[in-house]
């Protein structure tokens, strides 16, 4: 009797939609609320999104997926102990998260390295990352599905001269995103012809910001490169307006976001310009597309929301490889998941249920993401596109691509 029931719970596991007999629990450190609210509630659906997809695909390990979501609030401190309770006590094999560099950084620093658990962030963006895997600081475990910015800023330079503006002033967080994504656009971006013609760093939250606008206005510049999120940039954005700045503006990656344009004002943002990390379309980008918006509520196009869902899919299925939710096999689990001699597996459920039953095989898999075919190189980053867009009519639209070798292409004339 004890064998037919063993039997029996072993067979449901492998029935998409069943409950199964144990959960795996991933934490998930996220910016739910604070100035980076939106990209984390993108995040945190699109991460759910696919667990979802796994769990009806059969399960991962013969279990089910779940989160532990905890919201950091856009708070370094408030990130870190999230962190260390998941890890600590909850004993999560992996985190996602966090959604922007400053969280991810002590996050990686202070939790997940330390304790040799996988970290993956779906759009911290910042060469610090970088610098700290050269280093040996992250014992391998950091992994993140977004491009850095020492290519961003390459991108923004070249997107900033075809748009004419030759002579820009900088307005940026101060913090390791907002001064490392100013430093990669200024070589390129004067190498290109162009003119810094001020640098004027600002400290979130703040209610007003017309001394930074003042003093960022020096020089006569024909644009503003504005480097912030949606809350405080058009906080910036109206005052930059209403001080008689010019109405021409380029956007980092995060405000791309309909709250920020809202907030300012479509008429006058018919002049704004923003580079994203791009995507490559695959019939993951495909099913995405057509299915995130009635699972979330939100747009499929909002900031984080695309690579969040790799994000998840890759940590199941590194979970699945692993055999389960073994923390130190996770970091090659993970590359695994992306073989490039694996056979192409797409998001969706039954390709998920094609994946798993390759991996309980033995069989190499491929996930070609939302976002595209993933490459890890030996410090977690990825390498890509870069989408090019201009707030049309009070909506973002994309107006062309620049790819990783144009990227390359510029990098290499600046040296």
């Amino acid at each position: 009797m004890k064998n037919i029931l063993l039997a029996t719970v072993a067979a449901l596991a492998l029935v998409p939609g069943t409950s199964f007999a144990c959960d795996i629990t991933v934490g998930l450190v996220l910016e739910l609320t604070g100035e980076a609210g939106a990209y984390g509630q993108a995040g945190a659906k699109s991460v759910e999104m696919a667990f979802r997809d796994l769990n009806d695909a059969g399960g991962v390990a013969g279990c089910t997926l779940k989160t532990d979501t905890r919201d950091s609030q856009t708070q370094a401190n408030v990130a870190v102990d999230a962190a260390t309770q998941l890890v600590q006590v909850k004993k999560v094999p992996a985190i996602i998260g966090g959604i922007i560099s400053p969280m991810s950084i002590p996050i990686l620093t202070s939790v997940t390295a330390p304790a040799k658990v996988l970290q993956v962030s779906p759009a911290s963006s910042s060469p610090t990352l970088t610098a700290l895997g050269r280093e040996g600081k992250t014992n391998g475990v950091f992994f993140r599905t977004i491009t850095s910015d020492a290519l961003q800023g390459v991108a923004a330079a070249k997107f900033a001269i075809d748009n004419g503006f030759k002579k820009i002033a900088i307005i940026h967080q101060n913090n390791d995103f907002g001064v490392n994504l100013v430093k990669e656009f200024t070589d390129p971006y004067k190498a290109l012809g162009g003119e810094v013609v001020s640098v004027t760093p600002y400290n979130a939250k703040q209610s007003d910001y017309a001394s930074e606008v003042t003093a960022a206005m020096a020089g006569s510049p024909d644009a503003l490169y504005l480097i912030s999120d949606p809350v405080d940039g058009a906080t910036i954005a109206r005052a930059w307006v209403s001080q008689g700045g010019v109405q021409k503006f380029l956007l980092n990656d995060g405000m791309n976001s309909d709250d920020f344009i809202n907030a300012v004002g479509k008429e006058y943002l018919g002049n704004a310009f923003g580079t994203s990390s791009g995507t490559v379309a695959s019939a993951s980008t495909d099913y995405f597309n057509a299915n995130y918006k009635a699972f979330s509520g939100i747009d499929p196009a909002a900031p984080a929301a695309d690579r969040s869902y790799d994000a998840g899919a890759l940590v199941g299925l590194a979970i699945a490889i692993a055999g389960g939710p073994d923390a130190a096999k996770l970091p090659d689990a993970i590359r695994k998941a992306v073989d490039p001699a694996g056979e192409v597996i797409h998001a969706g459920k039954d390709e998920f249920a094609k994946a798993l039953a390759l991996i309980k095989a033995g069989k190499p898999i491929r996930y070609e993401g939302v976002i595209g075919p993933v490459a890890f190189d030996q410090y977690g980053d990825i390498a890509g596109p870069f989408r090019l867009w201009q707030i049309v009519d009070g909506k973002v639209t994309t107006v062309g691509e620049m790819t990783t070798a144009d990227v390359e292409a510029i990098k290499a004339k600046v040296k």
